[in-house]
């Protein structure tokens, strides 16, 4: 898109085949994608495509096919790469961002990490930003410190400094919480973890969607991503690491396309990044991924956030006038997420009756049982939203909200 062009928002929508559909008989309002984004018909074609024109297994077959679909996977991580200003062979391609903070707990952390050590992560963590971190401190006897949050649920940058104690050896931070919303400040919370000589991993599952992210700007050691999130199909992601790491990590998974030589007496594995792509990968997947990033940047991350946020202040306006509506996360400068509950409402009982409005709404723990127990309720209710999201839909959440607080009274 042109610097001067400005994004017609409606032809945009029109990319989304399933934005059209009814659901119990009403229009579609989709607000869950923070949980999964909508794919446009650009990101399926591709998919498509790859299977109808160019099927065959990548870095095996010196045939046409093999090679076509070779250059279409690397050719998805060279974009991916390019648009986090790193190098490719820095990225390694994963299933999302659950495999690369695995591949990072066992093939990184496992082998360094000892007795009296400590991960720090922060109470705003997802789940798959914290359990992988348990199981390798119950194998290797460090234990896990956690930065509180503000009321507001911003993160304790005192009690981050804090924590930041010579026994910690590792920072999980999450880029964008999942369910207040908050933009954590990556680069100064980097820069504070390298002066103490602290290896920082960053959750950018919810950024890369919404906003540019140029990891060497960050100065984090190690940044993990999902696709299905940032329009892509499911079961992709990456994970970047700096090169030394990956250098030094052993391999994570064995088999196939991770190795260079195998005998009974031993192993010569591949370089990095395929030293950790074990076996057949998500080959149309990546493809879509690839798509995905091309569409995105088509349009433009600034346009993007640009618009995520004019939705949000309208969301945000219309559910704060709802009598007995609680917003949760309330950060300056948040992402397009808002958390809530209604009074007498139960947050599945409220979502129930949404979803007969045709309104999709996540209901639940949204993975992130520690910040529920901090916000001391069972359950949240979330509309998360996108650029292909409109105005009206915002005031038919709000219209749905009401109707749904006079049922219940």
């Amino acid at each position: 898109m042109s610097e001067t062009a400005r994004p017609d928002w409606l032809r945009i929508r029109a990319d989304f085949p399933v934005l059209t559909r009814q659901v119990h008989g009403k229009p579609l309002i989709y607000l869950d994608s923070a949980n999964t984004s909508q794919k446009p018909q650009q990101v399926i074609k591709a998919v498509d495509a790859f299977y109808r024109e160019h099927n065959a297994n990548v870095s095996r077959a010196v045939h046409a096919l093999g090679s076509e679909a070779t250059e279409a996977y690397e050719g998805a991580r060279r974009k991916l790469a390019a648009r986090l200003n790193v190098p490719a062979d820095e990225l390694v391609l994963t299933s999302g961002t659950t495999l690369a903070i695995n591949l990072v707990a066992y093939s990184w952390a496992l082998p360094r990490l000892k007795q009296g050590d400590a991960i720090l992560l922060t109470r705003m963590e997802h789940h798959a930003n914290i359990v992988p971190w348990q199981l390798v401190a119950e194998r290797t006897g460090a234990r896990i410190k956690v930065v509180e949050i503000t009321p507001e649920g911003a993160l304790d940058l005192d009690d981050l400094r804090a924590k930041l104690t010579a026994d910690v050896k590792l920072l999980g931070v999450t880029h964008v919480s999942n369910v207040l919303g908050t933009v954590n400040p990556v680069e100064d919370i980097c820069r504070e973890a390298r002066r103490r000589g602290v290896a920082t991993l960053i959750d950018g599952s919810q950024a890369l969607p919404h906003r540019a992210v140029d990891i060497r700007a960050i100065g984090c050691d190690f940044y993990a991503f999902t696709g299905h999130k940032m329009l892509g199909p499911t079961g992709t992601g990456g994970l970047w690491a700096k090169r030394e790491h990956l250098q030094a990590m052993p391999p994570f998974l064995g088999g196939g396309e991770m190795i260079r030589e195998v005998r009974f007496e031993g192993t010569v594995f591949n370089d990095p990044p395929h030293k950790f792509e074990a076996g057949t990968p998500n080959i149309a997947g990546v493809v879509g991924l690839g798509a995905a990033a091309d569409y995105l940047d088509g349009i433009g991350m600034a346009e993007i956030e640009a618009r995520e946020q004019a939705l949000l202040a309208l969301a945000t306006e219309r559910l704060q006038a709802i009598p007995g509506l609680r917003i949760h996360g309330t950060a300056p400068g948040k992402a397009a997420v808002i958390s809530f509950q209604v009074e007498g409402a139960h947050a599945h009982d409220l979502a129930t009756l949404l979803d007969l409005e045709g309104i999709a709404v996540r209901s639940g723990h949204h993975c992130a049982h520690p910040l529920m127990a901090w916000l001391g309720v069972p359950a949240t209710c979330r509309a998360s939203l996108a650029f292909y999201n409109t105005h009206a839909e915002i005031e038919q959440l709000a219209a749905g909200i009401e109707k749904v607080r006079r049922l219940l009274a």
